[in-house]
């Protein structure tokens, strides 16, 4: 491993770990640590210390992680395959020590809404808006018809130029354009990524159906403003969606076009920092300027604080986990963090699961045939 390499896998870690401690700050108003509370208590100085003290604590988390990172990084990390494993171990530590973190916030959370009593005496209402599917909430589907096409496009030629490929197909590389993993070519490596650009690019569609789709969640005390900030929420992400599909498009083509005909490896490398980057520090700002459901968008509103939403914290499991028999829905805002999750009581959700596993583990062994 060079020394460039393993600070810039460094660079990309930051980011990651700044998603994660900032998280409470950016969930929608009417919730903390999982747990719905009302609106007007979301800065009840209480709630504002665990806020504090839970960024505090995933900084340092973060802060060790890398010091260990770059600890054995630097003395004892040189094969390629190891440091792979070594670098995935490291974010799925923070996840699993994160998750730890927050359970330990959402119990605090739990018992403080029990002792304050918040919804004694106030009127818990569903708002449902009958016309809100009816709005424009993405970019129009078939604007995925470009990455899907492009995709396509580099199958033909991909096939029309199959004799220009090389003996050995580059499976992987890194950051700095160096191959690390080869095959013998056949049609199967030869066009894997190109197909596996194409799976990824019906991927985006599909996940921008599931924000036009997903249930709307709107504020009983204030709900035309609630609406109007979950419509530029669900705009917001499906446009960064798009340009995300289309930029990992042309870096795929790219990639491809250079397996045969070499390009030059210093603007691969600058293309594929810019893309990664450019898209982690997108997600990052998104979430800064919007917050989840577009709680973090300012807009002139009049609030009753007489009227909270409906407490359903019964459905959600350590407040994050979705199970309502008796609701339709299957995709809905998280209760932490940024974006979607589902309801794991309707089968489609299971369907869900499955076919993400299937694809997961059916693609590379499909490709990988010979």
């Amino acid at each position: 491993m060079t020394k460039l390499l393993i600070v810039i896998l460094a660079l990309l870690l930051i980011p990651i770990f700044a998603l994660m401690t900032f998280i409470p700050y950016w969930t929608r108003k009417t919730e903390s640590f999982g747990v719905s509370i009302p609106e007007d208590v979301f800065d009840h100085p209480t709630i504002k210390t665990m806020r504090k003290s839970y960024a505090q604590i995933m900084t340092i988390v973060g802060i060790v992680l890398l010091f260990i990172y770059f600890f054995v990084a630097l003395l004892f990390t040189t094969d390629e395959v190891m440091f792979s494993i070594f670098y995935s171990g490291i974010i799925f530590v923070y996840l699993i020590i994160s998750f730890i973190i927050y359970l330990r916030f959402h119990k605090q959370m739990k018992q403080l809404k029990a002792e304050q009593q918040w919804t004694q005496d106030k009127s818990q209402q569903l708002i449902i808006h009958t016309k809100f599917h009816d709005k424009p909430l993405t970019i129009s589907h078939w604007f995925y018809g470009i990455p899907i096409l492009l995709s396509f496009g580099m199958i033909l030629i991909s096939i029309i130029f199959y004799d220009r490929f090389p003996a050995e197909i580059p499976l992987q590389f890194d950051l700095t354009g160096e191959v690390t993993r080869s095959a013998p070519k056949s049609y199967s490596t030869v066009l894997g990524l190109p197909i596996t650009q194409l799976v990824l690019s019906f991927t985006f569609l599909f996940v921008n159906i599931v924000i036009a789709k997903a249930k709307q969640q709107v504020s009983a005390s204030q709900p035309d403003e609630s609406m109007q900030r979950n419509i530029i929420f669900r705009r917001r992400w499906s446009i960064f969606l798009f340009i995300t599909a289309i930029l990992i498009t042309l870096l795929f083509i790219t990639i491809q076009v250079n397996i045969f005909t070499p390009l030059d490896q210093m603007v691969m490398m600058i293309m594929s920092l810019v893309v990664t980057f450019g898209v982690i520090i997108g997600a990052i700002i998104l979430s800064i300027t919007t917050g989840q459901g577009g709680s973090r968008i300012s807009l002139p509103s009049e609030e009753n604080p007489q009227v909270i939403d409906r407490d359903d914290d019964q459905y959600w499991k350590l407040g994050q986990f979705y199970f309502n028999k008796d609701d339709p829905t299957v995709f809905l805002e998280k209760r932490f963090g940024i974006g979607w999750t589902v309801n794991w009581a309707r089968p489609a959700a299971w369907l869900f699961l499955i076919g993400i596993i299937i694809l997961a583990v059916g693609l590379p062994l499909l490709l990988s045939y010979k």
